[in-house]
């Protein structure tokens, strides 16, 4: 505490100083460390909220990839014939699907940051980047109980003597999974910084995820692709390509995955995490006026 003087100045050091915060990239990472307690209690509270009031509670988070695996199943596999490189179709659209819907999880919960928390931002000061953090790990828990699903009907399949095996690509997983949530951060910070001036954007963000879900090889193979260099090129393009390619040529022993494509969706990941932290951190000096 500084000292006041007799002639009424202050002695003594200051232990707080307040500044504005003017420049491009003004994301504390030391006081986002230091808030990591809030960051957990966000993503308790997350979990409260999403499944409150309802019948089936927590179960709902296997049940979604499973009903759709299932669809995917009948509509594509059987109807449709898609191939699917010789793997079980179950678990080649299980696969898909459970990386798809991490990734979509981590957009959707984070694109309304700002208009859905505006009222506990304008009360309390904390880090903004916390609420939109709190989002994705709370996806990712999902993910890691979805997964552990995958893993389960992948022994039963492996049991039965379906022809699937691991691949090296395995130890790449980690990576894959980090790098699908920053993607989703940072695409979703995005959206969330725009949606501040830009209401209507809030709602064509899950149509165009369901339309990103099709021009990924979510439903169908890369290699089905082989007689169309063009779209193959493109579809590399699309940066949730290696993920989904990666994560079933892991675990299934099938697809198109090379590290040239993976290392050009790490490049993509860092660019959106980049430009969407650059947004976030200038939005969430004015939001409050224009929410």
């Amino acid at each position: 505490m500084p000292n006041l003087s007799k002639a009424g100045g202050v002695q003594g050091e200051w232990t707080t100083i307040i500044r504005p915060r003017t420049g491009w990239f003004d994301i504390d990472l030391r006081e986002l460390w230091r808030y990591r307690d809030l960051i957990v209690m966000f993503v308790k509270r997350n979990f409260a909220v999403l499944y409150k009031q309802t019948i089936l509670g927590p179960a709902w988070v296997l049940l979604n990839p499973l009903l759709t695996s299932v669809l995917f199943n009948v509509v594509f596999g059987g109807i449709a014939g898609l191939s699917t490189d010789g793997t079980p179709s179950f678990l080649f659209y299980m696969a898909g699907n459970t990386v798809w819907t991490f990734f979509a999880s981590c957009i959707n919960n984070t694109a309304n940051t700002f208009v859905a928390n505006s009222q506990v931002f304008g009360k309390v000061y904390f880090p903004r980047l916390t609420m939109p953090i709190s989002q994705v790990l709370t996806s990712l828990i999902n993910f890691a109980i979805q997964a552990a699903m995958y893993v389960i009907f992948w022994l039963y399949f492996r049991a039965t003597g379906a022809e699937m095996h691991l691949t090296a690509w395995m130890w790449v997983l980690p990576v894959v999974i980090v790098q699908v949530m920053l993607l989703g951060l940072g695409v979703g910070i995005i959206v969330s910084s725009l949606t501040t001036k830009y209401r209507d954007l809030a709602i064509a963000v899950s149509f165009g995820v369901q339309l990103w879900m099709y021009v990924s090889p979510v439903v169908y193979p890369l290699s089905t692709l082989g007689n169309s260099p063009r779209l193959a090129f493109l579809m590399r393009l699309n940066p949730m390509t290696a993920p989904v390619e990666i994560f079933r040529t892991a675990t299934l022993g099938t697809g198109s995955a090379d590290m040239g494509m993976f290392i050009y969706s790490l490049v993509f990941t860092a660019a959106a995490l980049f430009i969407g932290v650059i947004l976030f951190s200038r939005i969430e000096k004015t939001f409050m006026d224009t929410v």
